[in-house]
């Protein structure tokens, strides 16, 4: 049954999808750590609270994560893991970068949908001017599919 390609196609689709989701989670959940352990080592400098006296306090704490997820992407993406590992993996700098652009461009959410927008057709276009597999076409159309959806529905990161 599994060497029927049309199985395995969908079957590859589905562990994509929801190993996607399960390391979407837990991205947001290291963020989530990140920041608190960046603001805790500040307070033994700093005691006053920076992320309510600093508006750029948060954003660059969230730059750095990103900056992490970019190197971990970096070194993962070099690897030689397999394709479907490396397929599950793109759903997470996918949604850190469309993430990013939403916190920035909060107030302007059709601004917002419209820079992801591209920045997801010019990702697509890159991966078919370099012949990559389907997978991390499926990847990348899944992300910003549910984060649209979320936005949609009144949904907030």
């Amino acid at each position: 049954m599994l060497k029927n390609p049309h199985v395995k196609n969908v079957l590859s689709a589905l562990v994509v999808a929801i190993f996607g989701f399960i390391l979407l989670n837990l991205t947001f959940l290291l963020d989530f750590f990140f920041q608190n352990l960046v603001d805790r080592f500040i307070k033994f400098f700093i005691p006053h609270n920076l992320n309510m006296s600093n508006s750029w306090f948060p954003l660059m704490k969230h730059a750095m994560f990103v900056v992490i997820i970019g190197l971990i992407s970096w070194y993962i993406f070099r690897s030689k893991l397999g394709l479907l590992y490396k397929a599950i993996y793109m759903t997470v700098p996918v949604v850190v970068v469309l993430a990013t652009f939403g916190i920035f461009l909060y107030h302007w959410p059709l601004i917002a949908i419209s820079v992801g927008s591209l920045l997801t057709v010019g990702t697509l276009y890159y991966f078919h001017r370099t012949k990559q597999s389907w997978l991390y076409y499926f990847s990348v159309i899944i992300v910003p599919l549910v984060l649209l959806i979320m936005t949609l529905a009144g949904g907030e990161i």
